[in-house]
Order: structure tokens, then sequence, then C-alpha cells
């Protein structure tokens, strides 16, 4: 009995101590103040900003193209022979300047030819001085002078004016003025034997030896200038407003060292049709410079006025920009004038505007974002500047 009772009170004591120690803890826990609770503060965006500055902007239309010789010909033969050595060889690399001996084809059977007529128009102007000496005793003088200066191996003169229609007439009627000019027309064929080189150059391509005969109309080879050469763009329609001839181009290639300048010389009228461009011709010069050489360069346009130059890639939709007015950003439309490789230019900005700098992630219109102080500070410096 002892026992049991002894086991019952040992019960009774132990959840007496477990609900001692329970209300206990709830107590010193009710006496202990509350955690604060962190709160969630939503941090505006960090932005840098510029302020727009409207001025007027040099344009540069950027060009390529082949190089090709402005001065550039194929010799032809007018006459037939053969074909005799000159000074200078005609072979692929032959320099010749201005006026020099290019080619030279035997001409002996048309000289010869030449003197034979010759010969026989001073024979008929022999036989009708004792007509003149008669009949018109005022001319005879002048014929006379005409025949004392004759000589078959220099270019004819011209005759003698006539003083009268009879004696006009009378020299018609002896056929001295048909032989006259058959003449001339063999001097001027007997002068193609003889090629020139109208201007400086260098023969780019030779298909006949010395030695070989020619026939008249045969192809004999191409002469070039190599000091005035000729760059052949396209340019799109809607950039064509803001060149004009005379127009400066800065011009470099990819391959050699070297810059060129030369100047838009023509401007073609005709569009194409699938490009919707147009060919402008530059003309360039210089140390260097080849037929076939790939340049590259920018034609200096014409100004636009009162616009701003801004990155590419600050473009929303190819015509919105973000700017930022009391912390709130705002898409704002604007005129793209030009675009360039890795730039535009644009209108529609107030002076002073406060344009993005760079692209904000997740940016859209209304979203509140601060400006960094150091664009705060430089703002404020520029605007002394410009006060003082």
């Amino acid at each position: 009995m002892n026992s049991l009772l002894l086991r019952r009170l040992g019960i009774i004591a132990a959840v007496l101590i477990v609900g001692g120690a329970i209300f206990g803890a709830k107590y010193l826990s009710d006496q202990k103040a509350p955690p604060k609770r962190k709160e969630t503060v939503a941090k505006d965006k960090l932005v840098q900003t510029m302020p727009v500055n409207n001025e007027d902007i040099p344009t540069e239309l950027e060009v390529q193209g082949e190089l090709v010789a402005f001065d550039k010909i194929d010799i032809f033969s007018e006459v037939s022979g053969a074909l005799i050595e000159t000074s200078r060889p005609f072979k692929v690399g032959s320099y010749f300047q201005k006026g020099n001996v290019v080619l030279r084809v035997n001409d002996d059977e048309a000289r010869l030819s030449l003197l034979s007529q010759k010969s026989s128009l001073l024979n008929s102007i022999t036989q009708v001085m004792p007509d003149l000496k008669i009949d018109y005793p005022e001319s005879f003088k002048q014929w006379k002078h005409y025949l004392d200066q004759f000589d078959p191996e220099k270019p004819i003169k011209v005759f003698p004016s006539a003083l009268n229609d009879q004696e006009k007439f009378f020299i018609a009627s002896r056929n001295l003025h048909t032989q006259y000019y058959n003449i001339k027309s063999a001097e001027e064929r007997l002068s193609k034997y003889t090629v020139y080189a109208p201007f400086s150059g260098v023969v780019t391509q030779a298909s006949i030896n010395t030695g070989a005969v020619v026939r008249a109309g045969q192809k004999l080879g191409e002469l070039m200038n190599t000091s005035n050469y000729e760059l052949e763009a396209t340019v799109p329609l809607s950039d064509l407003k803001y060149i004009k001839t005379s127009n400066a181009v800065k011009l470099y290639s990819d391959d050699i060292e070297g810059t060129w300048t030369g100047r838009v010389k023509r401007i073609n009228d005709q569009v194409d049709p699938g490009t919707q461009t147009v060919k402008v011709f530059i003309d360039v010069n210089g140390k260097g410079l080849k037929e076939g050489m790939y340049l590259k360069g920018g034609i200096t346009a014409s100004m636009v006025e009162q616009a701003m130059k801004i990155p590419r890639r600050l473009l929303v939709n190819q015509n919105f920009v973000y700017t930022v007015r009391d912390s709130l950003l705002e898409l704002t439309e604007v005129d793209v004038v030009k675009f360039l490789e890795d730039a535009a230019i644009i209108r529609g900005l107030k002076k002073g505007t406060q344009l993005l700098k760079e692209p904000v992630p997740g940016a859209f219109d209304g979203m509140k974002v601060r400006v960094n102080a150091d664009d705060k500070e430089e703002e404020l410096t520029k605007a002394e500047v410009s006060a003082g």
C-alpha cells in the first residue's frame, strides 16, 4: 500500500514540475518585447544622363568602290603595213610621255605616192603659168611666188586667193583644186602611220610585236594614264541630298598604308531601281594608287542644323529615346535625320533635356530612377561655365 501511494505521489509531482516549467517559460516570453520586422525598402534605379546640346553637325557619307583610270584608250591601226622599231618598245609596262612616239608603221609606199601627187600638181601649175601671164597678169605674180616656194618634201600650202571670178574659174577648169585636196588627204593619211601618246601613261595591253604586219582596224594595245584615277561609288538615294560636286572625300585602303584626298566630280542622274542607289564618281590621284585597287572613305557632306549625335544603342524602336524628368523615365519621340554606322543624328529634343547616357535594362515609360550625383555636378559645372 505504501509503495502504491509513493508511486502516485511521484507521478503527481512530475506533472506539477512539467506544468510549472511550461508556465514559467510562457511568463518569461511574455515579458520580452517582440523583435521588429525588417521593412523592405524599394531602391530606385541609378542612371546616368547627359544634357541635350543641339548644334550644327557635319555629316560624312561612307563610300567604297574600285579604282579605275580616268584616261584609258584602246590603240587601233588606221593603216596597213609592217610595224617598225621605235626608241621605246611597245610592251606592257612601258611608259610614254605625252607626245612621244608609241608606234610607227612603215610608210615608205604612202610617202612615195604623196610625192608623186605633189610632182603632178607642180607640173600642172607650171603648165598654166604662161596663160596666167597673158590673161591674168595681176595674178601671175602671186602664183609665181607660190611656185617658187613649192617644196614636195614639205606640207602643201594653201593656193593663193583668186583676185576675181575669172581667175577662180580658170584655175578650177585646170583641175588644180582637185589635185590639191587629194594631196591634203594623202598627207592626213600619212600622219596615221605614226601613233603619238595623247597623254602620259603606261601600256597595259600589247598585242603586236615589231616586224609584224598590221591591218587597218586591228587593235594593237591599250594605253592608260597613271596620274589621274576615278572611284565609282554608290550612295543611297536618301543620302543624295547631303552631297554635291566638289565635296571633299578622304580615302584609304585596307591593303596598303596611306590616305588620299579626292573630290566628287560627277553624280549620275539615274537611280538603280533594284538598290535605290545613285552612282557617284570621285576624282583622286596620288602616289601608290593603281587601277583595280579597292578604296574606302567618307564624303564630307553638308551640315545638319540644330541636331545631336547619339549612340544608336540609345534608340528605342528606331525613333524613340528615354529622357529623365522629375526622376521619371519618359519615352520621347525624336526625328532621326541620319543613321551612321554606330550613331544616329536626331532632332526634336529641347536644349538641356536630360537624356539617358546608357540603356537601362527593363526600362519603361514612367519608371522611377535616381540620377547619378556625378552627372548632376558635371551638369552644374557646365551651366556655371556657360553663365560665366
